[in-house]
């Protein structure tokens, strides 16, 4: 299990006592690597009694073209992504990432992971 708490060992490798066990506000998770596929989204519980929607898969991309308008395309595939080189082979998108679609070639800007949806800007080439 994942947790955001203080370490157990010291900067010098001596071990620290902990006071107490995980706590619930100390929980942490792995990361959600969106993948290109079919819509799949999850609903997960966050402090405050709000909610996140995480995007496990998505297609469909929001490209904000340059005059101002925003067209709903397909994602064919991850092209380039900075973040990790093995994400363009798993097909994963990240905010940043390059993705190549019918309109021709978007960088992400929103965290699907996190939002939920695809939103990307077209690139100029």
């Amino acid at each position: 299990m994942k947790s955001h708490g203080r370490s157990t060992t010291k900067r010098t490798g001596g071990r620290r006592r902990p006071n107490h066990k995980k706590r619930k506000h100390e929980l942490g998770s792995s990361p959600t690597e969106t993948r290109v596929g079919d819509r799949k989204l999850k609903v997960v519980e966050t402090r405050g009694g709000t909610q996140k929607i995480r995007a496990i898969q998505n297609d469909v991309a929001t490209v904000a073209t340059g005059d101002g308008e925003t067209v709903s395309v397909e994602i064919e595939n991850v092209s380039e992504n900075e973040a990790n080189p093995n994400y363009v082979r798993r097909n994963i998108v990240t905010k940043g990432a390059i993705v190549d679609t019918p309109e021709g070639r978007a960088r992400v800007t929103s965290r699907p992971g996190q939002d939920g949806q695809i939103n990307a800007v077209l690139l100029d080439e």
